[in-house]
Protein backbone atom coordinates (compact mmCIF):
# COMPACT_ATOMS: atom_id res chain seq x y z
CA UNK A 1 0.00 0.00 0.00
CA UNK A 2 1.23 3.50 -0.84
CA UNK A 3 1.37 5.31 2.51
CA UNK A 4 3.16 8.65 2.08
CA UNK A 5 0.92 10.33 -0.47
CA UNK A 6 1.01 14.06 -1.19
CA UNK A 7 -1.10 15.45 -4.02
CA UNK A 8 -0.80 19.08 -2.91
CA UNK A 9 1.89 19.99 -5.45
CA UNK A 10 -0.42 18.86 -8.25
CA UNK A 11 -3.40 20.90 -7.11
CA UNK A 12 -2.81 24.18 -8.99
CA UNK A 13 -1.32 22.80 -12.23
CA UNK A 14 -3.44 19.64 -12.42
CA UNK A 15 -6.19 21.05 -14.63
CA UNK A 16 -3.74 22.42 -17.19
CA UNK A 17 -1.57 19.32 -17.12
CA UNK A 18 -4.70 17.32 -17.85
CA UNK A 19 -5.75 19.58 -20.74
CA UNK A 20 -2.27 19.58 -22.28
CA UNK A 21 -2.09 15.78 -22.17
CA UNK A 22 -5.64 14.59 -22.94
CA UNK A 23 -7.51 17.72 -23.97
CA UNK A 24 -11.09 17.61 -22.67
CA UNK A 25 -11.34 13.81 -22.77
CA UNK A 26 -11.13 13.31 -19.00
CA UNK A 27 -13.78 15.98 -18.47
CA UNK A 28 -16.06 14.22 -20.96
CA UNK A 29 -15.64 11.06 -18.89
CA UNK A 30 -16.51 12.85 -15.65
CA UNK A 31 -19.56 14.63 -17.01
CA UNK A 32 -20.99 11.90 -19.24
CA UNK A 33 -23.53 10.51 -16.74
CA UNK A 34 -24.47 13.80 -15.07
CA UNK A 35 -28.01 13.78 -16.55
CA UNK A 36 -28.61 10.50 -14.68
CA UNK A 37 -28.18 12.10 -11.25
CA UNK A 38 -30.96 14.69 -11.15
CA UNK A 39 -32.96 12.64 -8.64
CA UNK A 40 -30.03 11.83 -6.31
CA UNK A 41 -30.21 13.41 -2.86
CA UNK A 42 -27.09 12.31 -0.97
CA UNK A 43 -23.72 11.76 -2.63
CA UNK A 44 -20.37 10.46 -1.44
CA UNK A 45 -17.59 11.91 -3.60
CA UNK A 46 -14.13 10.34 -3.31
CA UNK A 47 -11.06 12.09 -4.70
CA UNK A 48 -12.73 14.66 -6.98
CA UNK A 49 -9.54 16.71 -7.11
CA UNK A 50 -10.16 20.36 -7.92
CA UNK A 51 -13.93 19.92 -7.91
CA UNK A 52 -14.95 20.36 -11.53
CA UNK A 53 -17.38 17.46 -11.39
CA UNK A 54 -18.77 18.41 -7.99
CA UNK A 55 -19.50 21.97 -9.15
CA UNK A 56 -21.46 20.63 -12.14
CA UNK A 57 -23.30 18.11 -9.98
CA UNK A 58 -24.42 20.72 -7.43
CA UNK A 59 -25.46 23.10 -10.21
CA UNK A 60 -27.49 20.51 -12.13
CA UNK A 61 -29.15 19.10 -9.01
CA UNK A 62 -30.17 21.85 -6.54
CA UNK A 63 -31.47 19.25 -4.02
CA UNK A 64 -28.37 17.10 -3.63
CA UNK A 65 -25.99 17.22 -0.65
CA UNK A 66 -22.51 15.69 -0.71
CA UNK A 67 -19.80 14.38 1.56
CA UNK A 68 -16.46 14.99 -0.16
CA UNK A 69 -13.34 13.03 0.77
CA UNK A 70 -9.81 13.93 -0.35
CA UNK A 71 -6.36 13.34 1.12
CA UNK A 72 -5.08 16.69 -0.21
CA UNK A 73 -5.92 19.91 1.68
CA UNK A 74 -4.78 21.93 -1.35
CA UNK A 75 -7.25 20.09 -3.61
CA UNK A 76 -10.04 20.66 -1.09
CA UNK A 77 -9.27 24.39 -1.00
CA UNK A 78 -9.46 24.60 -4.79
CA UNK A 79 -12.67 22.61 -4.78
CA UNK A 80 -14.28 24.93 -2.23
CA UNK A 81 -13.13 28.05 -4.11
CA UNK A 82 -14.80 26.73 -7.26
CA UNK A 83 -18.24 26.50 -5.62
CA UNK A 84 -20.82 29.22 -5.12
CA UNK A 85 -21.73 30.17 -1.52
CA UNK A 86 -25.04 28.34 -1.93
CA UNK A 87 -23.32 25.18 -3.16
CA UNK A 88 -20.84 25.25 -0.25
CA UNK A 89 -23.71 24.99 2.18
CA UNK A 90 -24.63 21.62 0.65
CA UNK A 91 -21.26 19.92 1.09
CA UNK A 92 -19.20 18.55 3.96
CA UNK A 93 -15.46 18.29 3.34
CA UNK A 94 -13.39 15.47 4.84
CA UNK A 95 -9.61 15.77 4.66
CA UNK A 96 -8.89 12.06 4.92
CA UNK A 97 -7.31 9.09 3.21
CA UNK A 98 -10.24 7.30 1.59
CA UNK A 99 -8.50 3.96 2.07
CA UNK A 100 -9.34 4.18 5.76
CA UNK A 101 -12.41 6.42 5.65
CA UNK A 102 -15.75 5.13 6.94
CA UNK A 103 -18.73 7.46 6.38
CA UNK A 104 -20.52 8.45 9.56
CA UNK A 105 -23.76 8.83 7.61
CA UNK A 106 -25.76 6.29 5.64
CA UNK A 107 -28.36 6.33 2.88
CA UNK A 108 -26.11 7.64 0.10
CA UNK A 109 -27.80 7.11 -3.25
CA UNK A 110 -24.76 8.13 -5.32
CA UNK A 111 -21.04 7.37 -5.06
CA UNK A 112 -18.60 9.25 -7.30
CA UNK A 113 -15.07 7.99 -8.11
CA UNK A 114 -13.47 9.78 -11.06
CA UNK A 115 -9.86 8.74 -11.79
CA UNK A 116 -9.56 7.56 -8.22
CA UNK A 117 -9.55 3.76 -8.36
CA UNK A 118 -6.30 3.85 -10.35
CA UNK A 119 -4.55 5.11 -7.20
CA UNK A 120 -5.45 1.92 -5.29
CA UNK A 121 -4.00 -1.54 -5.05
CA UNK A 122 -6.58 -4.29 -5.63
CA UNK A 123 -6.94 -5.21 -1.91
CA UNK A 124 -7.42 -1.51 -1.04
CA UNK A 125 -10.12 -1.15 -3.70
CA UNK A 126 -12.00 -4.25 -2.59
CA UNK A 127 -11.81 -3.20 1.07
CA UNK A 128 -13.08 0.30 0.23
CA UNK A 129 -16.09 -0.93 -1.76
CA UNK A 130 -16.88 -3.49 0.93
CA UNK A 131 -16.66 -0.82 3.67
CA UNK A 132 -18.81 1.77 1.87
CA UNK A 133 -21.56 -0.48 0.49
CA UNK A 134 -23.38 -0.95 3.84
CA UNK A 135 -23.73 2.86 4.04
CA UNK A 136 -25.59 3.07 0.72
CA UNK A 137 -29.27 3.16 -0.15
CA UNK A 138 -30.73 -0.01 -1.63
CA UNK A 139 -30.82 1.41 -5.17
CA UNK A 140 -27.59 3.43 -5.03
CA UNK A 141 -25.62 4.30 -8.17
CA UNK A 142 -21.82 4.26 -8.39
CA UNK A 143 -20.24 6.26 -11.21
CA UNK A 144 -16.68 5.43 -12.24
CA UNK A 145 -14.36 7.19 -14.69
CA UNK A 146 -11.03 5.51 -15.26
CA UNK A 147 -8.20 4.56 -17.51
CA UNK A 148 -8.68 1.09 -18.94
CA UNK A 149 -6.85 -1.65 -20.77
CA UNK A 150 -7.52 -0.95 -24.45
CA UNK A 151 -8.61 -3.73 -26.79
CA UNK A 152 -6.76 -4.47 -30.01
CA UNK A 153 -3.03 -5.07 -30.26
CA UNK A 154 -1.94 -1.59 -31.37
CA UNK A 155 -4.26 0.22 -28.97
CA UNK A 156 -3.27 -2.12 -26.16
CA UNK A 157 0.45 -1.47 -26.60
CA UNK A 158 -0.08 2.28 -26.82
CA UNK A 159 -2.44 2.22 -23.83
CA UNK A 160 0.03 0.32 -21.68
CA UNK A 161 2.74 2.83 -22.55
CA UNK A 162 0.52 5.79 -21.62
CA UNK A 163 -0.57 4.22 -18.34
CA UNK A 164 2.98 3.24 -17.40
CA UNK A 165 4.26 6.76 -18.06
CA UNK A 166 1.44 8.29 -15.99
CA UNK A 167 2.12 5.99 -13.08
CA UNK A 168 5.82 6.81 -13.23
CA UNK A 169 5.12 10.55 -13.21
CA UNK A 170 2.58 10.33 -10.38
CA UNK A 171 4.96 8.15 -8.42
CA UNK A 172 7.66 10.82 -8.57
CA UNK A 173 5.30 13.70 -7.81
CA UNK A 174 3.06 12.17 -5.14
CA UNK A 175 4.71 9.07 -3.70
CA UNK A 176 2.14 6.77 -5.30
CA UNK A 177 3.46 3.19 -5.45
CA UNK A 178 0.65 1.66 -7.53
CA UNK A 179 1.85 0.70 -11.01
CA UNK A 180 -1.07 -1.17 -12.57
CA UNK A 181 -4.81 -0.65 -12.90
CA UNK A 182 -6.98 -2.50 -10.41
CA UNK A 183 -10.09 -4.43 -11.41
CA UNK A 184 -13.14 -2.44 -10.29
CA UNK A 185 -15.52 -4.89 -11.93
CA UNK A 186 -14.58 -7.67 -9.52
CA UNK A 187 -14.82 -5.35 -6.51
CA UNK A 188 -18.18 -3.83 -7.44
CA UNK A 189 -19.84 -7.04 -8.60
CA UNK A 190 -18.66 -8.72 -5.41
CA UNK A 191 -20.72 -6.19 -3.42
CA UNK A 192 -23.88 -6.58 -5.47
CA UNK A 193 -23.45 -3.91 -8.17
CA UNK A 194 -24.34 -4.42 -11.81
CA UNK A 195 -22.92 -2.46 -14.74
CA UNK A 196 -25.78 -0.52 -16.34
CA UNK A 197 -23.96 1.55 -18.93
CA UNK A 198 -20.45 2.22 -20.23
CA UNK A 199 -18.95 4.81 -22.59
CA UNK A 200 -15.43 4.61 -24.03
CA UNK A 201 -13.08 7.27 -25.35
CA UNK A 202 -9.67 7.23 -27.04
CA UNK A 203 -10.16 3.70 -28.41
CA UNK A 204 -10.95 2.31 -24.98
CA UNK A 205 -8.17 4.01 -23.02
CA UNK A 206 -10.76 6.00 -21.04
CA UNK A 207 -14.09 4.70 -19.78
CA UNK A 208 -17.11 6.00 -17.89
CA UNK A 209 -19.26 3.42 -16.15
CA UNK A 210 -22.56 3.59 -14.30
CA UNK A 211 -23.10 0.81 -11.78
CA UNK A 212 -26.36 0.14 -9.93
CA UNK A 213 -26.78 -1.66 -6.66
Amino acid sequence: MSRQLNFDRLARPYRWLEYSTFGRSLERCRFHFLPSFTSARRALVLGDGDGRFLARLLHSNPQIEADVVDISPAMLRLLRERLTPEARRRITLHEADARGFTPAKSGYDLVVTHFFFDCLFQPDLEALVDRITPRLAANASWVVSEFARSSGETASVAGRAVISSLYAAFGLLTGLEVRSLPDQQTALEGCGFQLCSEKQWLRGLLISQLWQR
